[in-house]
């Protein structure tokens, strides 16, 4: 209906360069969805820290240290529980263990940023700097010393097959497509954005958290423990962070690669900016950043035909390449001035002296 309008000079280029998005969005709906899964976890544990009044910059460390150790131990299970893949997400013993290690390593690297930042008062970026590279080294290390024997594969978990009667639907089928042909985590991740936004702004502990991110000493006149709470939602924000790890090597992946994470975790803190601290805001950010991913490598592999393909393909391929990133910047350069953090975040908290 609308090539007609394709040939109309300037306005033609740009439905056709809307059509080309549309196209890109609705065929590669699951795959957009799943890449934004490890950037909307790492975006909501950035959420639930800042909240609180925590910087954490840690987060590509816990999530390449949670990786690591999902992939690791699942492959240690996995010739210890030998399991043929259940049928409800082709779930196995060894897939089990690895998820619980990725959460648990999620939490021991989230404990070290909050003794850090919240008992020791350290510098909270430089606590979370340190928590990157160390993860990035001891991963690589021992990513290093494996690699000269024959690790076996733990497996992944499989995608829910949604019925076809769903996907035939016209005009929503690519979005139950999108939505449910998924694994555990990426189905996961969408209910803890839901619920995450229903508590932070709707119950007793968004209250509290909320209280204690904009001015603890007020909160702390009338009962809440300031210190207690910062902990109790750096520990779940490690949570989160292990469970983005885990995605990558048995839920999208089943191998370990050194710094396999690739940066997502500083476009997580980017996402939680541009979603204005929100869970469901940093989800949409999040889905953003892996469209223009989807919309890089479309532009690569299969690209529009007539005088728009031409000119995208005359760009650089390493422009398409960059595309998440530079979208990032870009995001960043406009939002920031306008986004507001909690007013706390980042101010270490020390009780006055009680006589």
């Amino acid at each position: 209906m609308l090539t007609g309008l394709f040939d109309i000079p300037v306005l033609g280029l740009v439905l056709q360069l809307l059509d080309f998005l549309l196209n890109v969005v609705t065929v590669n709906g699951p795959v957009i969805l799943s890449l934004a899964t490890p950037l909307a976890l790492g975006a909501m544990c950035g959420v639930i820290s800042e909240r609180s009044g925590v910087v954490n910059i840690g987060i590509e460390g816990m999530m390449l240290a949670s990786a690591f150790s999902a992939w690791l131990v699942a492959s240690v299970a996995a010739q210890a529980f030998p399991a043929e893949p259940g049928f409800f997400f082709g779930v196995t013993p060894a897939l089990l263990i690895g998820l619980a290690a990725a959460l648990a390593t999620g939490v021991a690297f989230s404990l070290v940023h909050a003794w850090l930042s919240i008992s020791i008062r350290a510098d909270q970026i430089i606590s979370g700097t340190i928590i990157n590279i160390v993860a990035f080294g001891v991963t690589a290390y021992l990513d290093l010393l494996l690699s000269r024997t024959s690790q076996p594969s733990g497996g992944k978990f499989l995608a829910f097959a949604p019925p076809q009667a769903l996907l035939d639907l016209p005009v929503i089928g690519w979005l139950f497509r999108m939505v449910l042909a998924q694994g555990p985590i990426t189905m996961a991740a969408i209910v803890i954005a839901v619920v995450f936004q229903v508590l932070l702004f709707r119950s007793r502990w968004g209250l509290r958290t909320r209280a204690v991110g904009e001015h603890p000493k007020a909160a702390e006149t009338v009962g809440i423990d300031v210190i207690r709470l910062r902990y109790q939602n750096v520990l779940a924000g490690g949570l989160l962070a292990g469970l983005a790890g885990a995605w990558f090597t048995i839920d999208f992946g089943t191998t370990f690669q050194t710094g396999m994470t690739n940066g997502r975790g500083f476009i997580a803190l980017a996402a939680m900016i541009f979603g204005r601290w929100h869970p469901i805001g940093a989800f949409g950010a999040a889905l953003l950043f892996a469209a223009s991913g989807a919309l890089g490598t479309a532009i690569r592999t299969t690209p529009p035909p007539g005088q728009l393909g031409e000119i995208l393909t005359s760009i650089p391929e390493q422009v398409f390449s960059a595309l998440p990133y530079l979208v990032t910047i870009a995001v960043l350069a406009g939002v920031v001035g306008r986004s507001v953090a909690p007013a706390a975040d980042g101010q270490p908290y020390e009780r006055e002296a009680t006589h």
